[in-house]
């Protein structure tokens, strides 16, 4: 006898479910893994282990550490998208969480220290109100009934309407919409089911129903609490022949058009019984990783893509900034421009956010940050003159 919907799932345990839903939830690039080796304590006695199912590791602007527990409210899903494993067509496991499982699970992995936050997305089931309504209950739950105070982050279905978004940050720390792709076409072609136009309607409405709850009100003169942790959004990158550049352009025009706190690139990973469009191997890491530097130069310099040639857009073996740095001081100009955050630190005499490796490289290549010559630097002593003796030597000349 073959067991209806209702029966497949009341089947399977809490443990079970957890087992399906956390693993189908690794490909969402949206909270950074702490990069530990995988142990388990189960054969030596011990206890603790880092491969707990659905928890991974995020870091907060000031560095701390935070356990998330990552999971899906479903991988069921109406959508039939060519890259993604959990498509209407795909052969996996299924499995589906209720709105109660979701939040006693979130609560007791937080009695026992497990986690600190929530990190929740869903396959589309039904329809996109169904779903988005159904997470945005269990955030509810968690802030209203469960007087839960630590981290949500919610992965916003654009399709869904305004009214559930906006009730999606009034408890959610962060919302993010996926682009999915880098470009129209590469989304037209893979996921002909979803609409670039909608997504960027979602994040455009998103973006202005930010700025509208940041102003203070007329009564109180206090700030609406709506998503203070901004937006952020993830391209899946490898899946399409969109180079680097490509890709770096888009990123600039999504931090740029709808404020984004972040844009994650997750590299492309081949699932089984794929379509013939998609590449048969993933990209190397290193190119996600140098898009992530690149990344970092946009969000925290002035540094804005330019145009390079193909060769040097996937050159892997090279970092952006010495890339960058080597091409415009080439001709002439100056990486990255001036324009740095006032609270950063002092780099060679220019407000700069840089990390300690990144200033080392501006000293031994004789420029600060800005692009300024230092007097004293390794780059601005001519080959027969020994070392400055002036007391001067290595402050930047203005």
């Amino acid at each position: 006898r073959i067991r209806t919907y209702h029966e497949q799932m009341s089947a399977l345990t809490v443990r079970e479910k957890l087992a399906v839903l956390s693993d189908a939830a690794k490909y969402d690039a949206s909270c950074a893994s702490s990069g530990a080796a995988k142990k388990d304590s189960l054969e030596s006695g011990g206890i603790g282990s880092t491969e707990g199912m659905g928890i991974c590791h995020s870091y907060a602007p000031d560095g701390r550490c935070i356990s998330l527990l990552k999971i899906l409210l479903t991988n069921f899903c109406i959508y039939d998208c060519s890259y993604c494993i959990n498509r209407s067509s795909s052969n996996v496991r299924r499995a589906r969480f209720g709105i109660d499982e979701v939040v006693k699970l979130t609560m007791d992995f937080y009695r026992r220290n497990y986690i600190e936050g929530l990190f929740l997305s869903s396959g589309v089931v039904r329809s996109p109100d169904e779903t988005m309504g159904e997470m945005v209950e269990v955030a509810r739950r968690l802030r209203l009934e469960e007087k839960f105070s630590g981290y949500i982050h919610l992965k916003t279905i654009p399709e869904s309407s305004a009214e559930l978004v906006e009730q999606a940050g009034l408890y959610a720390d962060r919302l993010s919409i996926n682009v999915e792709l880098p470009t129209d076409e590469g989304v037209k072609r893979l996921a002909p089911e979803k609409k670039p136009e909608t997504i960027r309607l979602s994040m455009a409405r998103l973006r202005q129903k930010m700025e509208e709850k940041a102003e203070p009100t007329l009564k109180t003169k206090k700030r609406e609490r709506f998503a203070p942790g901004g937006q952020s959004t993830q391209m899946i990158i490898g899946a399409d022949k969109t180079s680097d550049d490509g890709i770096l352009h888009t990123s600039a025009r999504l931090y740029g058009s709808y404020h984004l706190r972040r844009v994650y690139y997750s590299a492309f990973s081949p699932i089984p019984d794929s379509s013939s469009s998609l590449p048969l191997q993933k990209p190397p890491l290193m190119r996600e990783h140098r898009l992530y530097q690149a990344d970092w130069l946009m969000r925290f310099t002035a540094f804005r893509n330019r145009k390079s040639s193909p060769a040097a857009a996937t050159a892997c073996s090279i970092s952006p900034s010495t890339r960058s740095w080597a091409g415009h001081c080439a001709t002439g100009g100056s990486f990255p421009s001036t324009s740095i955050a006032p609270t950063a630190k002092r780099c060679c005499g220019c407000r700069v956010s840089a990390p300690r490796w990144w200033r080392r490289f501006w000293r031994r290549a004789g420029t600060g940050a800005c692009g300024s010559r230092m007097s004293g630097g390794s780059a601005s002593r001519s080959p027969s003159s020994g070392p400055s003796s002036s007391p001067k030597a290595g402050r930047l000349v203005r």
